[in-house]
């Protein structure tokens, strides 16, 4: 028994010496025999015929010295091939790869898939695939909680200088008056911050959620697959490496693969590579197929050789998926101002503590018993402590007045409001802030496939003889009949019509689309009885090498036979030698006529139309041959029946669009895969291009030649270029970036993949939302829902309209601040008090801001705002007219208020409590008027179009009955006195006053350099 277990352990020994030369797969089947080999030796050992007593032999295997373990990585089963090889295959299109590999047959093979009837499919199967290969999902970042868009809302500044300031005025408020009254300027400092980041958070939050929702739904597409035999549907996301999936026109490829069998299937990669040109997909040249592809025509199965993060489309939804944290223009310039205001509210503060702290302790000071506060060493320290933290308190509440903390809220409440009114035109805001930028745009770079073309082709030119045909009722009978025998049974397309309804559906090639439809529609032809009025004798299909079709044909009324070709117009135009004019007579064709034929396809061509030509011979019974060999079609002596031009046409209203966009100043630049000449065409269709414009060298480029400019050329010609041909997606994505380093904000419009770079890269990205792929979605800040160019000049229009209406707050929010800063700032430093108590500014700035934003945000898109030129990222955010109109009223209302302060208890012959009061009500009175002054920023006539405002007016109505409570019923929490109606009626009369003031301000003519050039912090 030991002989036998020696040389068997000697035989595993020299198993588990592996040769280091083998190469990896050697290894493993080296390592699964030798596991294989000591099991069963083992095993043999139990079994030992030899031995008689079976437990002697166990116990000598117990007894034995220790053995050796095998760690032996289980194999997945598809060690012929690893999925670094299948990826490289088909990105790189290697055909010697797939050669060296067996073909697509040994692919499948390796894969462990069955041409005809697929893989498998059953759970353990497809968990294997999916850990081997992966599974058809891109790396998603997981959904943000509330917390996440709580805590970015603590990032602002003003947030947190606010808290530090509530933090402050809690503290000293409840040293000095106790827990009971002293927690009331702190707690509404606190109120006002939660309700800030309250409303920011859950609007962004819901926003978020809202998309994701959507984003859900339209990814899940159900694709057919076969498995075990069986043509099922599944989701995309179940797809694995080794399906086999069958595609039909209309279909997207779900995943990377190879072409197993089909007929004329034909892809459009303009979603990939932006070319609108169909590419052929066959067995021989090209079986590679790519993900987030359409099928244009034709029919087919794949093998899918590579899902997810492992194609083209998972690579691009992973670099895009990543957060920038660019801020917006307007973002930038009110982290600007609200900077600036903080250090002027700071430096005032700081001067008003030091003012207050010489006062108090030289002396200059006396209580409210007319006692001097301050003796020197007789004063005691509890009475010194609560006077500084007094004066601390007005300094902080300085600071808490010039920071404009309902700004942030102002423009949450605007964009959030005016995402809602946008989604009713036919525009999916997906990021806020992405409204306010769209207002400053200066261009727009626009795609052409889907985004101003419908991405189907159409016929828009018809020819008969030498004449251009407008109206289908000038052609003759017998030339009508001819076409419509040409088109309908000389086609590999078809027509399909609801029996209840006049919709008809075509199917075919685009071009094949395109003749049916126009013959359809235009010509009222009749497929279904053509076909049962002759019978088809041959036909020779089209291919790209002759660029033709033919038919040959028996009409069954009276045996005559007829043979029609069509195809490319120079190729048609070579075969003729007659032709029919106009009036259906036909005519022979000399060298002259067939010239002018010529330059009317060259003409065409120049108008970026492929040019399609009908011919048409009638065959004499004897020169039919009858025979079971292939036929050949008569291909001379033919006579020309008509010449069909065929665009991709561009949208409905796109021109409409373009124009209104040049007319707001705003430069449209259509950047596309086409060909120089079709981009030229569209661009000028669309208005992009102007009369003059179509053959400057400088206004029209190729993507290579701008790629091949130095940095410093791109950036002198960028301006002047109006489009790019032939540009890859980096040259869109380097256009984007030279426009954005000279200062423009750059939106760009697109709907494939090819444009996700620039759509991230730009300032505002807007897709598609019909034709649009998810990469594009993903990329983009605006989803225009109804796929119309149109609607951009709308998101233009309500972006401006955002702008305006932040504008409007801004100069409204500035005249409180502004007033109210140096009110308290000269009552500080002359009186020793401060007029406005902590609570009452915070009255003002909450409850008026918060109400204002409102009123004011609600302001509907107005014609003039598309008048004016953009504003772009150079230019300040308060502008000098927007100065003029704040500083007026502010001067108007600090010389009233503090006229109040001084002077007020000796007008009114009131004492000093009526008299804040009084500064009070008149202060926030003046606020309500001047909302009025706040809806225009240059028109005279502010009340023009209120009526069609109710929620201006409602808010208006609010805000002074909440007034009226405050002043009349909250005395203690407000620190107010009651008004009788004489001081009710002065304090409204004093407001009153800030409408022909601000008519009048108005009439000051001012200066276009900007007032911040000379504020430079």
């Amino acid at each position: 028994m030991s002989n036998i277990l020696h040389v068997n352990l000697s035989s595993i020994g020299s198993l588990l010496d592996v040769p280091s030369t083998l190469s990896k797969p050697s290894k493993r089947w080296h390592l699964a025999f030798a596991t294989i080999y000591c099991s069963r030796a083992l095993h043999s050992l139990l079994n030992d015929p030899l031995s008689n007593n079976k437990n002697k032999s166990r116990k000598l295997l117990l007894n034995t010295p220790p053995f050796v373990a095998l760690d032996v990585k289980p194999c997945s089963g598809f060690s012929d091939i690893d999925q670094t090889s299948l990826t490289d295959l088909v990105k790189a299109k290697n055909l010697d790869q797939l050669l060296e590999l067996g073909g697509v047959e040994g692919v499948a093979e390796a894969l462990k898939a069955d041409f005809k009837n697929g893989i498998h499919g059953d759970v353990q199967d497809v968990a294997r695939r999916k850990e081997e290969f992966g599974s058809n999902t891109y790396q998603k970042p997981p959904p943000k909680s509330i917390l996440h868009f709580v805590v970015e809302a603590f990032e602002d500044l003003t947030i947190l200088v606010l808290l530090a300031c509530a933090t402050l005025s809690l503290g000293f408020g409840i040293k000095e008056h106790g827990v009971k009254e002293g927690w009331y300027d702190g707690g509404s400092i606190f109120l006002a911050v939660f309700l800030v980041i309250s409303v920011s958070a859950v609007s962004n939050f819901k926003q978020n959620r809202q998309f994701d929702k959507l984003s859900k739904v339209s990814n899940n597409i159900q694709v057919d697959v076969v498995r075990q035999g069986r043509r099922q549907q599944i989701s995309i996301f179940e797809i694995v490496v080794g399906d086999v999936v069958c595609l039909k026109i209309g279909d997207q490829v779900p995943a990377d693969g190879l072409f197993l069998d089909g007929h004329s299937l034909q892809v459009d990669e303009s979603s990939m590579t932006g070319e609108s040109d169909h590419l052929e997909v066959n067995t021989s040249l090209n079986p590679f197929l790519f993900s987030g592809t359409k099928v244009a025509d034709g029919y087919g199965r794949m093998l899918v050789t590579s899902v997810g993060m492992n194609t083209t489309w998972g690579e691009m939804m992973s670099t895009i998926s990543r957060e920038t944290n660019e801020q917006t223009p307007l973002q930038a310039r009110l982290n600007k101002l609200t900077s600036s205001i903080g250090k002027v509210g700071l430096a005032v503060a700081f001067l008003v503590l030091v003012v207050l702290l010489v006062r108090y302790f030289t002396g200059n000071t006396e209580d409210e018993n007319g006692n001097q506060e301050f003796n020197g060493s007789k004063t005691k320290a509890d009475d010194i402590v609560n006077a500084v933290v007094g004066i601390i308190a007005a300094a902080v509440t300085i600071v808490v007045v010039a920071i404009p903390e309902g700004l942030p809220l102002a423009v949450t409440l605007t964009l959030a409001y005016s995402m809602k009114r946008m989604m009713a035109d036919q525009a999916m805001v997906r990021k806020l802030s992405a409204c306010e930028t769209m207002g400053s745009a200066t261009t727009i770079c626009t795609d052409k496939t889907g985004t101003l073309t419908l991405n189907q082709m159409k016929v828009t030119k018809f020819w008969l003889g030498k004449q251009p045909i407008e109206a289908s009722s000038s052609i003759a009978t017998n030339l009508l009949k001819l076409i419509q025998q040409g088109v309908a049974l000389n086609t590999t397309g078809s027509i399909y019509r609801e029996p209840s309804s006049f919709k008809f559906e075509f199917s075919g090639s685009p071009t094949e689309k395109a003749i049916l439809s126009w013959a359809v529609l235009e010509l009222d032809m009749d497929m279904e009885r053509m076909k049962k009025n002759y019978n088809i004798l041959h036909v020779e299909a089209f291919n790209s090498e002759k660029k033709r079709s033919g038919i040959l044909i028996r009409k069954k009324a009276d045996n005559t036979i007829h043979v029609h070709w069509k195809g490319a117009a120079e190729m048609i135009l070579a075969m003729c030698s007659s032709y029919y004019d106009v009036s259906g007579s036909m005519k022979d064709m000399d060298d002259g006529e067939r010239m002018i034929f010529e330059q009317i396809i060259q003409g065409m061509a120049a108008s970026s139309l492929r040019c399609i030509a009908l011919a048409h011979k009638q065959i004499p019974e004897e020169e039919h041959e009858i025979g079971e060999g292939p036929q050949k079609l008569k291909e001379d002596s033919l006579t020309l029946i008509a010449l069909v031009g065929i665009k991709d046409p561009c949208r409905p209203g796109v021109r409409k669009a373009v124009e209104d966009c040049q007319y707001a100043g705003v430069n449209v630049k259509m950047i596309t895969g086409d060909n120089i000449f079709t981009a030229r065409a569209i661009a000028t269709e669309c208005g992009i291009l102007r009369p003059g414009q179509e053959m400057n060298s400088e206004a029209v480029v190729e993507g290579e030649v701008f790629r091949q400019y130095t940095q410093e050329e791109r950036m002198e010609k960028v301006d002047k270029i109006h489009v790019m041909a032939r540009s890859s997606p980096f040259d869109k994505l380097l256009m984007v970036q030279c426009l954005k380093q000279k200062g423009h904000v750059v939106a760009v419009t697109g709907d494939g993949t090819n444009d996700a770079p620039a759509l991230k890269e730009a300032d505002i990205g807007l897709s598609m939302g019909i034709q649009g792929t998810e990469v594009a979605k993903e990329s983009s800040d605006i989803i225009i829902l109804d796929d119309n160019f149109a609607s951009v000049a709308t998101v233009l229009r309500w972006g401006r309209c955002v702008y305006n209406n932040i504008q409007k707050f801004i100069q409204f929010q500035l005249t409180v601040n502004v007033a109210a800063l140096v009110i308290n700032f000269v009552a500080a430093a002359s009186a020793g008090e401060v007029p406005l108590t902590a609570v009452q500014l915070l009255w003002v700035n909450l409850i008026m801001d918060t109400l204002g934003a409102l009123a004011l945000a609600t302001e509907r898109p107005t014609k003039e705002l598309m008048e004016k030129p953009p504003v772009g990222r150079a230019e300040p955010l308060i502008t000098n007219i927007m100065w003029r109109n704040l500083l007026a009223q502010a001067l108007y209302q600090i010389v009233v208020l503090l006229t109040l302060q001084f002077k007020g208890e000796s007008i009114f012959g009131v004492n000093q409590k009526v008299k804040d009061t009084l500064i009070f009500n008149t202060f926030v009175l003046c606020q309500v008027f001047n909302e009025f002054n706040a809806r225009e920023l240059e028109k005279k006539n502010v009340f023009e179009g209120i009526h069609k405002n109710k929620l201006f007016l409602g808010i208006i109505g609010i805000t002074i009955i909440l007034q009226v409570v405050m002043v009349e019923f909250l005395k203690k929490f407000a620190d107010t006195e009651r008004l009788d109606w004489g001081q009710w009626g002065a304090c409204i009369g004093v407001a009153a006053a800030s409408w022909p003031i601000g008519w009048l301000v108005k009439c000051i003519p001012v200066s276009d350099k900007p007032v911040l050039d000379y504020l430079k912090w």
